[in-house]
């Protein structure tokens, strides 16, 4: 595992700023609003020959005033806790207040290493303000400026040396990604936890609670794999301009960056349009899918008959995906979901052999009346797999633009019902074929 390198401190300092400075890319929200960051963020970074695992954290209050605070602070002791190396932030501007100082006192609980950095230091006149955080008792402030990449490099400087030996670590890549998507409220984090039996993801009743997407790393038989929780998705019109917005962008990142997206819908509210929407873009990008009907608790055995119509209905284009029917909150059928969503990772990778495909291809083209235009009719002279995740096949034809969408699904059906595929997305492109080609069919 690589080390740990956690940001700490009180809300609005600047810390999803620095880590974002640090990560070297937007992955924290960053928003000038206190709390705007409420999950553990991580990134893995790599500088000057070091490779750490950077955590962002939600402000860390003592004495939280509400349960999603107290949440919160939960939270950032976690990653207190897992942490080889913490970055403990405060604010110069603001100068030492008792929230730093309770702050510290539990760092200096945990004895782990702690790195002092004074945020906001956009010039060397609030260098003479550092002497006052000596009272803190956790070492030499440094001034940084996140925004304007002042410290930065004098940052790394300071933590290189506090980082443990690192031993053999296993690059994301090789893991099987599973990103866990849907709208609002509908039990993402629930189902995480309820997956990973750890309380990794904040649960709470308020919609949109998770606003980044959140890794962790499951051990499933044996294999390591990547979750990837993630903020929930709201139709374009409901969502305020800043956060949720962010918050978007990171989930579709997230299905982006998945193998497999497990889409979590309301037992309670059937399919919606933003459910289509979700999938839709699934397939778009390519990924597999596996339908998890989140809440069956709350609803009787009829409506799961009335889902499976539903499915058919509004999610045809994505009607080859498992559908499972679970309840997070009493655990109710969530040891079907990994193993149904490594089915589908699985039938992504599948590899048949180039005369396989050409052979079927050209039997499914005979078997069917073939698109025509005018006195041209469809002619495939070759087919074969072009490359998996998601399985690819090209099929070489006399005019690409015969072929359309109605053949292409008809394709898609044959080799889905053949060779399997379920969960996963199928892709067909079509080519014109070389002009020798064309003139021997001549």
């Amino acid at each position: 595992m690589k080390p740990v390198v956690a940001i700490v401190g009180r809300a609005n300092v600047g810390k999803s700023t620095l880590f974002n400075r640090l990560a070297g890319e937007s992955v924290a929200v960053v928003e000038d609003l206190p709390g705007t960051t409420r999950d553990r963020v991580f990134a893995d970074v790599s500088r000057e020959g070091h490779e750490v695992t950077l955590v962002d954290t939600g402000g860390l209050e003592l004495r939280p005033g509400s349960s999603l605070a107290q949440k919160v602070k939960e939270q950032a002791e976690v990653a207190i806790a897992e942490a080889d190396v913490i970055i403990f932030m405060v604010d110069v501007r603001d100068g030492v207040i008792a929230a730093d100082c309770e702050i510290a006192d539990l760092l200096r609980i945990s004895s782990k290493p702690v790195v002092l950095v004074a945020n906001k230091a956009d010039n060397t006149k609030w260098e003479t303000q550092l002497g006052d955080f000596y009272q803190l008792g956790v070492g030499t402030p440094l001034a940084v400026s996140a925004q304007h990449n002042r410290g930065i490099n004098e940052l790394w400087q300071l933590i290189t040396p506090l980082l443990p030996e690192v031993s053999e670590s296993l690059a994301d890549s090789d893991r099987p990604k599973l990103a866990i998507v849907g709208r609002p409220n509908v039990g993402k984090s629930m189902l995480l936890n309820a997956i990973v039996g750890k309380a990794r993801a904040i649960v709470d009743q308020t919609p949109g609670t998770t606003r980044d997407a959140v890794d962790t790393v499951f051990n499933f038989r044996g294999q390591e794999l990547l979750l990837i929780d993630t903020a929930g998705i709201r139709r374009r019109g409901r969502m305020s301009i800043g956060v949720e917005y962010y918050s978007l962008i990171r989930a579709l990142r997230a299905i982006n960056r998945c193998d497999v997206a497990l889409l979590v819908t309301d037992a309670t509210e059937f399919i919606t349009a933003q459910d289509v929407h979700i999938a839709g873009y699934i397939k778009q990008s390519g990924k597999g899918m596996v339908l998890v009907i989140n809440k069956c608790d709350l609803v009787s055995e009829q409506p799961k008959e009335v889902y499976f119509q539903q499915v058919q209905q509004k999610l045809k284009f994505m009607s080859h995906a498992p559908v499972l029917f679970v309840s997070a909150k009493f655990k109710r059928g969530v040891d079907e979901v990994i193993p149904k969503a490594m089915e589908v990772w699985r039938e992504g990778q599948k590899q048949l052999s180039d005369p396989v495909v050409d052979k079927f291809i050209k039997q499914a083209v005979m078997a069917h009346t073939r698109p025509r235009k005018g006195l041209k009719q469809l002619e495939v002279f070759r087919a074969y797999q072009a490359g998996i995740r998601p399985p690819s096949f090209t099929l070489l034809v006399n005019d690409p633009e015969l072929v359309h969408f109605s053949y292409q699904r008809y394709l898609e059906n044959k080799l889905r019902q053949t060779f399997g595929f379920s969960g996963t997305s199928v892709r067909l492109l079509f080519r014109r074929a070389p002009r020798r080609k064309l003139q021997k069919a001549g």
